[in-house]
């Protein structure tokens, strides 16, 4: 079991901001947290990572139970994140190929020597992930989806198992987007492929990868199984109280409304 959530509740400043969350996903499932803005995504993303914990109920992730095992560091180690939020956190001087390596090290900067067995591993994603031509560039120069590459190859260095992409496609045009979505879908396909938890709130960038969905609305799941039985007409359109269509072509949903 990659993460285990039961009864899990969350106050902060007075408002409950999760309420009785259950959600259960076993190593090789990958799923997809769908959402507004303001459903709970990023305070059930902190507290996946030990940055909150529940106000009550049970939290086990990569192994980990939350109240009996040590967290921090050695949680966050065997989690891999991807967020826009995280790029302002890096040295925008550093090299594409110096952020790569700073994976192995779960540092914000390189301040090791890496040995050649790492440097390795990190040219080797590079070309994976398509990103070996821009490695020698500073990471400021980089586009908007170079950039999310390269905190992608970051965030596989540590051979995570469980790798959560929070809104990557955030701000991109489609071609941008598509090429990103191709990227996502080549890493669960890799030899050591994490679990994958893709967040968004745009329904057209579900791969089919992702067979699983969780509903969360208002700090609640409204509904989690079968993406495809997620994403229907009908319980879209209980889930945004407006009448909506979800059409589904080449495996992939599109919405609209009616």
């Amino acid at each position: 079991m990659v993460l285990h959530l039961q009864d899990v509740s969350l106050r902060r400043d007075e408002s409950w901001i999760l309420q009785h969350i259950d959600w259960e996903i076993k190593k090789g499932e990958h799923w997809v947290l769908y959402g507004l803005n303001g459903a709970g995504k990023t305070a059930l993303l902190n507290m996946l990572c030990a940055y909150y914990f529940p106000t009550s109920g049970q939290v086990e992730v990569v192994g980990k139970t939350f109240g009996k095992s040590v967290l921090g560091d050695q949680l966050r180690r065997k989690i891999g994140i991807v967020s826009a939020g995280f790029q302002e956190k890096l040295n925008p001087l550093d090299s594409a190929f110096e952020i790569v390596l700073s994976g192995a090290y779960a540092s914000i900067g390189l301040y090791e020597k890496p040995t050649p067995a790492i440097r390795e591993k990190a040219i080797q994603l590079l070309h994976q992930l398509g990103s070996i031509e821009y490695a020698d560039r500073d990471y400021e120069t980089l586009s908007q989806g170079e950039k999310q590459r390269i905190l992608m190859g970051r965030a596989l260095m540590g051979e995570p198992e469980l790798l959560i992409l929070d809104e990557p496609a955030t701000g991109f045009d489609f071609i941008a987007r598509e090429a990103l979505l191709k990227t996502v879908s080549e890493i669960s396909k890799m030899e050591k492929d994490p679990t994958i938890i893709y967040v968004t709130h745009h329904v057209e960038e579900i791969l089919p990868v992702f067979k699983n969905t969780l509903l969360l609305k208002k700090g609640e799941v409204f509904a989690k199984g079968l993406t495809t039985e997620m994403l229907t007409s009908e319980n879209l359109s209980a889930f945004f109280e407006k009448p909506v269509e979800c059409i589904w072509r080449n495996s992939r949903p599109l919405l609209v409304l009616k």
